[in-house]
């Protein structure tokens, strides 16, 4: 269309840009004309044919480029849907990433030769994560991802789970303590007992509602529906009866065709389709890309309504990680004679942030907690180095 329409109205010959507008109607065309004729054999009218009657009428008149037009609309509408609903997907399914493909499973005669070598020591086997089973002991070693969700019944360990509960601060899990698939085991190996399957999973539970909500029809859609099939016949019969009087009263074939099918061209709904589910797809796929999970078009569409919003979980306005804002040092009494504090001279100086700042960060460079990985972070980006 865009190579069709320079040259069209540049005066080029129509052999240059005839064979392009048909292009676009083949390309453009076809899939909604098989759908339109699918819906005429159930007896039903819908837009989809519509358009393409409208597109063949213009042409018919002498108007490709406006019959063109109303293909490209009509197209890129479905185009826009399409891509929203697959980056939605896209960006649910980075979920189903975090849960590792392959666990440790403890067989169940929990006897044999473990994966150190001594005889006697809890049989290992590395199978598919797919592969677990509810009532299966499987072990996590640190640094490792859960394979399925579970209880702990052995071993002490701190997990991650910002992937699930957005909280940035590892949590203690002990025997007894229930884990999901996906989080990140941080110290401590876990023996877990498998109590759902897989596709189970909280992770894949999120997934599957997100996508169930790219399925769902917001109001304005299940409206907008329900008078579509009316608006298609009524659209038909004031064509029809456009080109009738004129032609009843004596008008001739050609104006009278002429304006029937500028009619049917003006009144073809393409607004009322690009106005519906193309805007709310695209704001849950944005919403997704941004880590916000929308459960339905429904809910999307309400937002607009909603004048206050309460949020309860750390991670949900913050980034999720505790980072160093200021330094403020604690002032200090001047030493006395004896080396106690509390002199004539009164307070002493504080201490220099800075030093301070580098002291911590000297004591907390091997942690692993989130505020001493902050703190080493917040030293490192004013290029301290330990006095």
């Amino acid at each position: 269309f865009l190579l069709a329409l320079p040259l069209h109205l540049t005066g080029a010959p129509a052999w240059l840009w005839g064979p392009l507008y048909a292009a676009v109607y083949v390309t453009g065309g076809w899939e909604p004309a098989l759908e339109g004729l699918r819906a005429l054999r159930e007896k039903t009218l819908d837009v989809d044919l519509l358009m393409v009657v409208a597109a063949l009428g213009a042409a018919s008149i002498g108007q490709p480029m406006d019959g063109a037009l109303l293909i490209v609309i009509f197209a890129s509408s479905g185009a826009l849907e399409a891509i929203a609903t697959a980056r939605t997907a896209d960006s649910v399914r980075g979920l189903l990433d975090l849960a590792p493909a392959r666990a440790t499973r403890l067989r169940a005669d929990g006897t044999g030769t473990g994966t150190d070598g001594n005889a006697g020591a809890p049989a290992e086997e590395e199978v598919a994560a797919e592969d677990l089973r509810p009532g299966d002991l499987i072990l996590v070693r640190p640094g490792e991802r859960i394979g399925a969700d579970g209880t702990v019944v052995d071993g002490v360990g701190e997990v991650d789970q910002a992937s699930i509960t957005g909280e940035p601060l590892p949590v203690r899990k002990d025997p007894g303590d229930e884990v999901f698939a996906g989080t990140l085991n941080g110290s401590g190996a876990l023996t877990v007992r498998v109590d759902r399957d897989p596709a189970d999973s909280v992770i894949a539970r999120i997934v599957a509602m997100v996508e169930e909500a790219s399925r769902t029809k917001a109001p304005t859609q299940l409206f907008i529906e329900r008078i579509e099939q009316r608006y298609s016949v009524g659209m038909v019969a004031a064509t029809l009866l456009i080109f009738a009087v004129p032609m009843a009263l004596g008008a001739d074939f050609s104006s009278a065709l002429l304006r029937a099918m500028t009619f049917m061209i003006v009144a073809s709904p393409c607004a009322v389709v690009l106005a519906t589910m193309p805007p709310l797809l695209s704001a849950m796929a944005n919403a997704g890309r941004h880590g916000v999970l929308i459960k339905s078009a429904v809910v999307m569409e309400q937002l607009g309504r909603v004048d206050a919003v309460a949020l309860d979980k750390t991670g949900t306005l913050t980034e999720g990680t505790p980072r160093v804002t200021d330094v403020l040092p604690l002032p200090t009494s001047a030493p006395d004679g004896n080396g106690n504090g509390n002199g004539a001279n009164g307070r002493a100086t504080p201490p220099d942030p800075n030093t301070l700042l580098a002291l911590a960060a000297a004591a907390e460079h091997a942690s692993e907690h989130p505020i001493g990985r902050a703190i080493t972070a917040a030293a490192r980006e004013r290029d301290l180095r330990p006095p």
